[in-house]
């Protein structure tokens, strides 16, 4: 149980300790520039059109809700409030999805100095050329893309489903999205040693429970307009020592080599 706890409470520090390794090494900051400005020309676009787009579709499920006179009014608000986080959570969300494409020979370069000076360690070089690597990375999004659409359908049909549907439908989004960021920010030391969709998504449940709180506070703060612009780049290096510390050693030991691809 203790073990647990301290689980929980490690996945919430790894972005504070991002923060300070990244204060203390300056040569890594110059990694982080360029994709800031990609997160800026990418957030402009989504949170202009999905924002608006959102907040209609809130009000159109909570009009569409047949609940009693006397509760209406508080239910309205309540229900507004959380469907409200949620969309500022999906649209921080979908910014990481571009945001890390866009940014990805710069996160990759940034990640390998990171585990070097984490490690003390030269990271594997990556076998294969440029088609090899595409086609890996157009791969690795199908599938998370296919996670994201199976399973938002279903968290989609269910928020229609009153009177708890849309709280159900929130808190599984949050799940999914928080799983689907650790694979983001998890990906790029674990994508240098060539690793599986498969053995990636199978890391983030054995490094539980410090992925799930890893995975909520990076959604918490790439949900915060603004300044998701520095907080993305943060994760990213959070995401590396979280490997570094609790994945990559376990690979060391051979735990889930087989399936490598």
């Amino acid at each position: 149980m203790v073990r647990f706890f301290r689980g929980l409470v490690a996945g919430v520090t790894y972005p504070f300790r991002a923060a300070g390794v990244l204060s203390r090494t300056p040569r890594l900051r110059g990694y982080v520039l360029i994709p800031i400005l990609v997160n800026f020309v990418v957030s402009i676009t989504l949170y202009l059109g999905l924002l608006i787009a959102g907040f209609h579709g809130i009000d159109t499920i909570i009009a569409n809700l047949v609940l009693p006179s006397g509760v209406a009014l508080s239910v309205y608000w309540l229900l507004r409030l959380l469907l409200g986080l949620v969309l500022f959570m999906v649209t921080g969300f979908l910014l990481v999805q571009f945001g890390v494409l866009l940014g990805a020979p710069w996160y990759g370069m940034l990640s390998e100095q990171l585990e070097r000076v984490r490690t003390g360690e030269s990271p594997p070089a990556v076998d294969g050329g440029i088609f090899t690597d595409t086609v890996r990375s157009l791969t690795y999004e199908l599938k998370k893309l296919l996670i994201f659409v199976s399973v938002g359908l279903v968290l989609f049909v269910l928020g229609f489903v009153p009177p708890v549907g849309p709280v159900l439908a929130s808190v599984g989004g949050i799940a999914l999205s928080a799983t689907l960021l650790c694979l983001d920010f998890f990906d790029p030391p674990l994508e240098r040693r060539r690793l599986s969709f498969r053995t990636k998504l199978a890391m983030v449940g054995y490094s539980l429970p410090a992925s799930a709180t890893f995975g909520l506070v990076c959604l918490l703060l790439v949900s915060i307009p603004i300044i998701n612009l520095l907080t993305i780049p943060l994760c990213v290096t959070a995401g590396t020592l979280f490997c570094c510390d609790r994945i990559l050693p376990s690979l060391k030991s051979g735990l889930s080599l087989s399936d490598r691809s």
